[in-house]
């Protein structure tokens, strides 16, 4: 969504501000200090984990940013998704706690995951205003949408909305990515395709609607068997697509 150029590092942005990767170092510890103080509002006890894992998170952001990037500035639409990464780990806090998912600290925690998603759509139009569109902020934009998925998926297993099977919504990508490795021609560029995008959509968003207390069984399984199969599908159109090119 934003912009790269391979082995490159982000230029001075000059008096105007700080640099791109100085910007990513204050947000970063902004983020994690906010971090710090959600995630005992919402355990009431403090929890590290989730700014460990941000700050895990953040710290390969920072590193591709220092090889890749090249615009003088970072931007306003890489500051949002590394917010949403920050968003994202909070939901560390439930998967330590899943007795948080119920309640009011329940419909919380599914507030904090439904307007993460809302986030999603905004990073776009701000690069693109920018001028500051490219592949670099798509990647990162679609590393942090599988964090979030993944984190979700297991947050909905130890909720009991659905079986352990429910990992592969938010694991399906890396097994993807595993089999690349035994299987190289899994890796070849794949063209764009709205099907994934709208895929993608309906994947975080049932693992969302997933988090809501009130979403039990059986609905809860129906509702995450139905977003899987559309995953697998998805998946499946991929793969073979490659197979056909390999």
């Amino acid at each position: 969504m934003h912009i790269t150029h391979a082995h490159s590092r982000p230029r001075d942005a000059g008096p105007g501000g700080p640099g791109p990767f100085a910007a990513l170092l204050m947000l970063a510890g902004g983020f994690a200090a906010a971090l710090l103080f959600g995630a005992e509002l919402l355990a009431g006890v403090r929890m590290l984990t989730p700014v460990l894992g941000f700050g895990l998170g953040a710290g390969v952001v920072a590193l591709c940013l220092q090889r890749h990037w090249r615009a003088p500035r970072l931007g306003y639409a890489n500051a949002l998704t590394l917010g949403r990464l920050a968003l994202a780990a909070l939901m560390l806090v439930p998967l330590l706690r899943p007795e948080l998912t119920e309640g009011r600290t329940g419909w919380a925690i599914f507030a904090l995951a439904l307007a993460t998603l809302a986030l999603d759509g905004l990073d776009g139009p701000l690069a693109r205003r920018a001028g500051l569109a490219g592949p670099w902020g798509a990647r990162f934009d679609m590393e942090v949408d599988a964090v979030f998925a993944l984190l979700l998926s297991a947050v909905v297993w130890q909720s009991g909305a659905a079986g352990p099977w429910v990992l592969l919504l938010g694991g399906m990508r890396y097994l993807f990515v595993l089999a690349s490795y035994p299987l190289p021609w899994l890796a070849a560029p794949l063209p764009q395709r709205f099907r994934r995008k709208l895929v993608c959509v309906i994947q975080i968003g049932a693992l969302v609607v997933l988090l809501a207390p009130v979403v039990m069984p059986p609905v809860s399984v129906v509702l995450a068997l139905v977003a899987l199969a559309l995953l697998t599908w998805s998946f499946a159109a991929d793969v073979l697509w490659l197979t056909r090119r390999r």
